[in-house]
């Protein structure tokens, strides 16, 4: 993925979407940017995408990119910090995703990459704070012993702890 393009403007614009059409504008020109990573030719999006289906979709083989159904799947999984559902560490409430669907989830998908690779959880992970944890399947139905006695496991890119 390159670098250049996923950087803190892309997690700022993703964060300011529904605001400003200045930031949807420079969020849909970072994605459909063309990328050519060996012989695999694409766009931005395609690479975050492939990127999310690695990190949290088990069921995806190698490759292959996540669609609206693995996205919405799989957000509920992730906290930031702890288990919880509060808004400190579910991370789809605490960036206001309530609905992931086909209309938004590359750009969730693009804010939990961009926020690893560059955002505010990029540098707590530097810094000894949060991290991404990913969490057991469907916590909306689990109970309150099952939600902490579940397994998380740290995401981790690159050999960093994000």
């Amino acid at each position: 993925m390159n670098q250049t393009l996923i950087a803190r403007e892309l997690y700022e614009a993703i964060i300011h979407f529904d605001r400003s059409e200045a930031a949807r504008d420079y969020y849909y020109r970072v994605m459909d940017t063309p990328v050519e990573r060996g012989d695999r030719k694409g766009t931005v999006r395609d690479q975050v995408l492939r990127a999310y289906a690695m990190l949290f979709c088990e069921d995806l083989a190698p490759g292959q990119p996540a669609g609206p159904a693995e996205v919405e799947a799989t957000a509920d999984r992730l906290y930031t910090g702890g288990m919880g559902f509060d808004r400190k560490h579910w991370y789809r409430m605490r960036h206001h995703f309530p609905v992931i669907d086909d209309d938004n989830y590359d750009r969730f998908a693009a804010l939990v990459i961009s926020d690893l690779k560059a955002g505010p959880l990029h540098d707590a992970a530097l810094n000894g704070g949060d991290m991404l944890l990913v969490g057991e399947a469907d916590p909306l139905h689990m109970t309150r012993e099952q939600r902490a006695n579940q397994h998380l496991r740290p995401v981790e890119i690159g050999g960093e702890r994000q």
